[in-house]
């Protein structure tokens, strides 16, 4: 910390000895008046300006503080005098930026002419020598270094001062790579990244990232294949070897295919071929010759005209000639006869009268002339007509033709050749033991024949680039020599051309051969960048099998695990572990001395520059007051230290920028929520508001049971049953049950009439008429409250007259006051709902528990027949029509039922139904029912 002291007066002192005017330095938002010898950013001046300024790289815009800085950005006259690296003009907003690069400076805090090194636009293996005093990077960009450790020292950040470095990163010497950081995945090693974040590929390479070669080059750095060469073994691990000559003058240049192209764009085409119909030149036989199997053009037979392809079967026949019965392929001539009829024999020709002889070079002949020939003599072979000799090899004098001893004839060379030749030629040799001795462009030669490429075994020979030489014993295949083996016989690996037992380092094996690895590589498993085992030392971090030459940014290599390991919270870039190795800090508070993050500690209000690391009182050194420094004092700037606001002179317009889409949304999605929020406040106090109106009804009703031990006794069941508020079931109001049994009543009366009218039988009406007599009876002790789980009877209820009715079976019997108090107890289990609906206030879910009825017909006569119903005695049961009706003597009930009936009731209760009985008070009972 001493040391750093120490530095830092010096620097001040050089500072103040060095820089004689005093200069106003700039970032946004704030302007210092000092002496300094910084020398990055641009210098910002203008006409009529009291000052010009050193802006330091960040934005500007017209609103930027302070006045002083606002009134030169937005002055008409503003001209920047920019720093190397530097790039922009002063139209706003001004992003004064270091381009993609590093600028080396040659003195700290920026100090000094400095010299610029742009990323690269391809990749170089040259280094540059330097000795910096500080260093300021574009972002994006790293550099990487030499120190004196001869170690790669890696920069992500600007340094403001290079001796408070590390330890492990002095003695920096020598640029050795400058990359952009933009690239994802990042670029081979051929590869260089732009600030664009794409790779930039030199000449030669393929791919995304630069890791292959284009077709037609090979080798690690991309070679273009040899010129005359149309394939050659390409590749990134190819050799570069020909493969496959360049066609000169090749049959499709002047639109041929079976000759040779002339100079002047002409074809001269094969013996037997010509034009064809298309217009292509040499695509058809010509005449006297046919198409064979191989496909060439062979002559026909011997007197044949024309001959069918294929077979060569003779069409149309020479005049004199017969087609051979035996061989069609063949025409014979006629013999020659005299007059007298005498046949000439072989060597002569009948001239009418005699036999003439014929020329020396004809074995038969129509006349005296070598030209009427039909079998040429002895070494003599039929040539348009003629009879011409051969030189040694077979070949017909004046042509390019051979002979052919079957035919006698000069037949074509074989397929593609353009000459060809008898290795051995007598009066015995075949056609077939011909050889070619030249091909068309595009076929090479290959034992005595053309073919297309050479066979496995051989090559092609680069002196001729025609003839396919064998390869040397211990070559399976081989390329340009007989000794440059691609394969090797003997199971063994083919490396470099050489025969080998095992492949050397950085190959690998495959197919029989040792494969060089990708030149990103080390050792590896395969051809590609990403089959990396083990890197070189100018890429030595392998990554998913990719050789990279840096960790990332908050990252250091560590060579003793060969891995990437973190920096320490407080570096944002370090070059080796634990706090002391920091090469630039993480946290904008704190600044760098002796590879470890301190405390800024800037004068007054200024703070670290961003990007650069620097307090900006550092870099402009304040004289004290006048009086007690040598340094005369500062002039007075209007504006330096005044917000745009307060400035007489500004004149700032504010330009609305347009919202984004994020901000859109956001104020949608706020504006919903204020709405869902709003609607549930008032859901809820909707909900207390009826909750009160409840209270207040059942306060007033005297319904509320909220504090009794029962209802906190049901809601603990609710709770422990998993019964739901919500889920209660309210009993409907008596008028509105008073309604639904008014109408289930008129639907049960008109159901039953109905079923009357559909019956023609009287004793079955009857019958119906006495059960629905018997429901009525029973379904009048059911249970009438809403809580009843059966259907309410059709009667009134029972309830408005339960007083008359325990009144008069009290007086009937004379009971006293504990037999009062027992039949009301007894009324009340009749007619109030369960003990269940008492507790929950719900209906049961089950039938209500009954008595079980016996069918009426089955009872005693004495009170359930069918005579002691008032409408049986009130209406008379109909007979059947044959039978008269007889009427049995009235039961006392009936009589008792009749006299009732009659009795007259003034003030008796609307009527309740056709057989409800009103008692009378007679003084005493005369009910038969009560005896």
């Amino acid at each position: 910390m001493l040391s750093s002291i120490l530095t830092t007066s010096l620097l001040i002192g050089a500072a103040l000895a060095t820089q004689s005017s005093p200069t106003v330095v700039c970032v946004a938002g704030q302007c210092l008046e000092g002496y300094t010898n910084t020398t990055i950013g641009a210098t910002l001046s203008a006409s009529g300006a009291a000052t010009s300024l050193l802006l330091l790289p960040g934005q500007y815009t017209s609103s930027t503080n302070p006045a002083l800085l606002h009134d030169l950005l937005t002055s008409s006259s503003a001209s920047l005098s920019l720093s190397p690296g530097f790039d922009g003009n002063t139209s706003l907003p001004l992003n004064l930026a270091l381009q993609p690069g590093v600028a080396v400076y040659p003195q700290a805090n920026y100090s000094g002419q400095a010299t610029f090194a742009e990323l690269p636009s391809k990749p170089s293996n040259s280094t540059s020598k330097i000795s910096p005093g500080s260093l300021a990077l574009a972002s994006n960009v790293w550099v990487a270094i030499s120190g004196s450790s001869s170690d790669r020292v890696i920069f992500w950040d600007s340094v403001p001062d290079v001796s408070q470095l590390p330890s492990g990163a002095a003695g920096l010497s020598q640029l050795l790579d400058i990359q952009s950081s933009a690239c994802s995945p990042p670029c081979a090693g051929a590869g260089v990244c732009s600030a664009s974040g794409t790779c930039t590929c030199p000449p030669g390479f393929n791919g995304t990232s630069c890791e292959t070669c284009a077709p037609g080059f090979f080798g690690p750095t991309c070679q273009a294949c040899p010129a005359d060469c149309a394939t050659c073994d390409d590749g990134m691990t190819g050799t570069g070897r020909c493969l496959q000559p360049a066609i000169k003058n090749a049959p499709s240049t002047c639109n041929c295919l079976n000759g040779v192209c002339n100079s002047d764009g002409t074809c001269t085409c094969n013996a037997g071929w010509t034009a064809g119909t298309n217009g292509t030149a040499c695509a058809k036989c010509a005449t006297g010759f046919f198409l064979n199997s191989d496909g060439n053009c062979e002559v026909c037979g011997l007197g044949c005209t024309q001959c069918a392809d294929g077979n060569g079967e003779c069409i149309s026949c020479k005049s004199g000639f017969t087609q051979d019965a035996n061989d069609r392929t063949q025409c014979f001539a006629s013999q020659s006869t005299t007059s007298t009829g005498t046949v000439c024999p072989d060597g002569s020709f009948s001239n009418g009268t005699a036999c003439e002889p014929c020329s020396p070079l004809c074995q038969t002949c129509s006349g005296p002339s070598s030209s009427d020939c039909i079998i040429c003599g002895a070494g003599k072979y039929s040539l348009n007509g003629n009879c011409v000799g051969t030189d040694g090899n077979g070949v017909c004098s004046g042509s390019s033709l051979v002979a052919d001893n079957n035919k006698h004839e000069c037949d074509t060379c074989p397929s593609k050749c353009t000459t060809c030749k008898y290795s051995s030629f007598s009066v015995a040799s075949t056609i077939d033991q011909v050889q070619c001795t030249g091909c068309l462009p595009g076929f090479v030669l290959s034992q005595g024949k053309c073919v297309e490429s050479c066979p496995s075994g051989t090559f092609l020979n680069p002196q001729d680039n025609v003839t396919c030489t064998a390869c040397d014993s211990s070559c399976s295949t081989c390329a340009g020599s007989s000794t440059f083996c691609l394969t090797c016989a003997n199971n063994q690996l083919a490396s470099d051309g050489k025969c080998v037992a095992s492949c050397p380092s950085n190959t690998f094996s495959s197919s029989g051969q040792c494969i060089s690895c990708h030149p990103d590589c080390a050792t590896c498993s395969g051809s590609s960048f990403n089959q990396c085992s083990s890197c070189p030392a100018d890429r030595p971090v392998l990554t998913n099998g990719r050789c990279l030459p840096t960790c990332s940014k908050s990252q250091y290599f560590d060579k003793t695990s060969s891995s990437c390991q973190s920096c320490d919270a407080s570096c944002s870039s370090c070059s080796g572990a634990g706090p002391s190795n920091c090469l630039a800090c993480s946290s904008s508070s704190q600044v760098l001395r002796g590879g470890t993050c301190v405390s800024a500690s800037c004068n007054g209000t200024s703070s670290v520059i961003s990007g650069l690391g620097i307090c900006l009182s550092d870099l402009v050194v304040v004289p004290p007051p006048s009086g007690t420094s040598s340094k005369s004092p500062l002039p007075s700037i209007t504006g330096i230290d005044t917000p745009i606001s307060s400035s007489p002179s500004s004149n700032t317009t504010v330009v609305k920028r347009p919202l984004q889409w994020w901000e859109i949304l956001l104020m949608a999605l706020g504006c919903a929520f204020i709405f869902v929020l709003f609607l549930m406040c008032w859901r809820r106090r909707m909900r207390k508001r009826r909750a009160a109106a409840t209270a207040n009804f059942a306060a007033a009703k005297r319904l509320d049971h909220s504090k009794s031990w029962r209802y906190r006794l049901v809601r603990f069941g609710e709770r422990l049953f998993g019964h739901k508020k919500g889920q209660r079931w309210m009993m409907p109001p008596p008028e509105q049950e008073d309604i639904r049994l008014e109408k289930l009543r008129a639907a049960e009366e008109a159901r039953y009439d109905r079923d009357l009218e559909k019956l023609q039988d009287p004793r079955r009406e009857s019958s119906l008429r006495h059960d629905r007599e018997m429901e009525k009876l029973i379904g009048s002790y059911e249970y009438t409250r809403a809580g009843s789980s059966r259907a309410p009877s059709p009667l009134p209820s029972l309830r408005d007259y339960d007083g008359d009715r325990h009144s008069y079976k009290a007086s009937s019997k004379g009971s006293g006051s504990s037999d009062r108090a027992r039949e009301l107890a007894t009324n009340d289990l009749v007619a109030q709902e369960s003990l269940y609906s008492q507790v929950t206030g719900q209906p049961r879910r089950a039938p209500e528990p009954r008595l079980p009825v016996r069918n009426p017909r089955d009872l005693l006569p004495s009170r359930f027949s069918n005579t002691t119903t008032y409408s049986s005695w009130l209406t008379p049961e109909p007979a059947a029509p044959p039978v008269q009706p007889v009427y049995s003597a009235p039961t006392p009930a009936q009589e008792y039922a009749r006299s009732v009936s009659q009795t007259p009731q003034p003030e008796s209760p609307p009527q309740r139904g056709a057989y409800w009985l009103q008692p009378a008070n007679t003084g005493g009972s005369r009910n038969p029912f009560l005896r």
